[in-house]
């Protein structure tokens, strides 16, 4: 029997004296995790008066998502994308290097792709 990993983990990390918010994804994501994370960032969010957030997102797992599962991260990505001062992604896949291009048109902050988690997060220290 196979087990098939797939999900998204979210935290609060710190490197050096920034924080940031940590996503990780693994295989091909669901609606069924986007329900779960949603109201995870959601609340995080809540109650923190202006959040200028640094994201990094680890897609270096990340196979792929769910139609329904894509239009949950289009909703996500539209609702806290004021909030967003900087997100780096880590990816080695052309297709992620180029939803990120087309995702930052609705988030105010800047994105980049990056080869390297170490890359990703001198970024966000800068």
């Amino acid at each position: 029997m196979q087990i098939e990993k797939h999900g998204l983990s979210v935290g609060i990390e710190r490197v050096g004296t920034t924080f940031f918010l940590m996503i990780t994804a693994v295989g091909t994501l669901t609606h069924e995790d986007y329900e779960v994370m949603a109201p995870l960032i959601d609340s995080a969010l809540e109650g923190v008066k202006d959040p200028k957030i640094k994201v990094l997102f680890d897609a270096t797992d990340l196979d792929g998502w769910e139609a329904r599962a894509a239009w949950d991260d289009f909703k996500l990505g539209l609702k806290h994308g004021s909030n967003f001062e900087k997100v780096a992604l880590c990816t080695s896949k052309r297709w992620l290097e180029v939803g990120a291009k087309i995702g930052a048109w609705f988030i105010s902050g800047d994105v980049k792709t990056f080869d390297t988690l170490s890359g990703a997060l001198n970024w966000l220290n800068e």
